[in-house]
């Protein structure tokens, strides 16, 4: 008999937590300065039995650990837990240790949007297999309940589009390009001083982050399996001052969006698009005020209608905050029997190309000043099908106010990207067009 039920206390559930960086620390932390509160809301204690790191002999004080504690054997540590939190990253060895805790009855709770990502399939089914849970609200915009909502709360309704701010990197250089008028590089030097941004921030800038976070939100708003493989990925360096002052004068802001949705295909069938790329959204939409690196998502829903989700979207605390979150939600189902909602991918929804999305194009550009030239432009417009919504033009001058072309701004209506691709090379091709200066997608209508 063990000393608890000697003392006629409820067994502890045993806690293995793998990675100790930022968000292990705070998670560990968290676990131990909370630990009266989650016992009395889960029903039983919860006891941290081992943290994993690459190497020990550091100090760990903040974490309120004692040494002993800390193991390179993630392998046997995940042998002997009821709960396994993995917050390592990357897909090695982080997937062959959430399959070990599988296969010894471990539940885990992860933030590994990456792996979510690539092969997110393998760990539900083995999950389902082993009668276990796998939860991860942490994977996308940090502490922001989002994703419990989407595969719980909204099971019941037919939501049509998921539009968002994934990553505060990003964000926040957008945002002090807008604001304060810095340039690109010196917007992310600022993020990185900051700690917004690691020393490579090229995952947070090309879009990797956030294709990841997109693929995740794809799956569970529309049920069909995305992985990052499926997502259409711009990132923001080439977003140039030009295109934000454009932005301005057109009322709108740059944001780099995650743009899930449901898009008809050439024969009409449903499918689902899923894409990540910089775009013009109006200041008036709820997503144009997100600042600095917060995160937001945007739900478009046929019964429940707009919602919107914001928060810090990463950091040690608010991301242990959703982690501990979902170790609550485990350790009861453990405690009083059952299991969360197992992966929903029965509607299995072609995933589109990009050129089936549906946007709407900012294209600038530098033509001849004479007679007729906006006729022959619009005449390419029509030739590809594509509607024109607004047209400004003003001249080109040089330093002794001579006339020397003009530029013409337009912004389409809603179609199909790959239209409005082939009309932006058609127009690159024209003997009147000297130059294509800007294009970018408008959205958020």
């Amino acid at each position: 008999m063990s000393e608890n039920a000697a003392r006629g206390e409820p067994e502890p559930l045993r806690v293995a937590l793998l990675g100790c960086g930022v968000v292990g620390s705070s998670v560990a932390r968290l676990l131990t300065a909370n630990a009266a509160d989650l016992a009395a809301r889960i029903g039983r204690p919860l006891e941290i039995v081992g943290v994993a790191v690459r190497r020990t002999g550091r100090d760990r004080s903040d974490t309120n650990l004692p040494p002993e504690l800390f193991t390179t054997d993630a392998e046997d540590l995940v042998a002997r837990a009821d709960i396994v939190i993995e917050v390592v990253g990357g897909i090695e060895p982080a997937r062959s240790l959430i399959l070990r805790a599988f296969e010894h009855g471990a539940s885990v709770v992860t933030a590994n949007k990456a792996l979510l990502a690539e092969d997110g399939p393998t760990l539900y089914a083995a999950a389902a297999q082993h009668g276990v849970d796998l939860y991860y609200e942490a994977a996308v915009a940090g502490a922001i309940p989002l994703l419990r909502p989407l595969r719980e709360s909204l099971a019941g309704d037919d939501v049509r589009r998921v539009l968002g701010i994934v990553n505060g990197t990003t964000n926040y250089v957008l945002d002090k390009m807008d604001t304060t008028g810095a340039g690109f590089a010196e917007a992310v030097e600022q993020a990185q001083a900051l700690g917004y941004a690691e020393a490579d921030p090229t995952a947070d800038i090309e879009g990797f982050d956030a294709a990841a976070k997109a693929a995740i939100l794809g799956s569970l708003a529309f049920h069909t399996r995305v992985s990052s493989r499926d997502v259409y990925r711009e990132g923001i360096t080439e977003v140039t001052a030009a295109d934000v002052d454009a932005a301005t004068e057109m009322g709108c802001v740059v944001k780099l969006l995650a743009i899930c949705e449901r898009v008809p295909g050439e024969d009409g069938t449903p499918g689902v698009s899923v894409r990540v790329h910089p775009a013009m959204i109006p200041r008036t939409h709820p997503l144009a005020g997100v600042r600095e690196a917060f995160n937001a998502v945007f739900v478009e829903a046929s019964a429940a209608g707009q919602l919107m989700f914001y928060g810090p979207g990463a950091g040690g605390d608010p991301t242990a905050s959703a982690v501990l979150g979902d170790v609550v939600a485990v350790a009861r189902h453990r405690v009083g029997g059952g299991l969360g909602p197992r992966e929903s991918a029965y509607a299995d929804l072609p995933v589109r190309l990009m050129g089936r999305a549906l946007t709407r194009y900012y294209i600038s550009l530098d033509v001849v000043d004479r007679p007729g030239v906006l006729a022959q432009i619009a005449g390419v417009f029509a030739d590809h099908e594509v509607s024109i919504e607004q047209v400004r033009q003003e001249a080109r001058l040089d330093d002794d106010g001579e006339r020397m072309g003009a530029q013409l701004v337009i912004v389409t209506h809603t179609a199909p990207d790959e239209a409005l691709s082939a009309t932006v090379d058609a127009l690159s091709t024209m003997s009147i067009v000297r130059g294509v200066t800007s294009v970018m997608r408008v959205e958020g209508d």
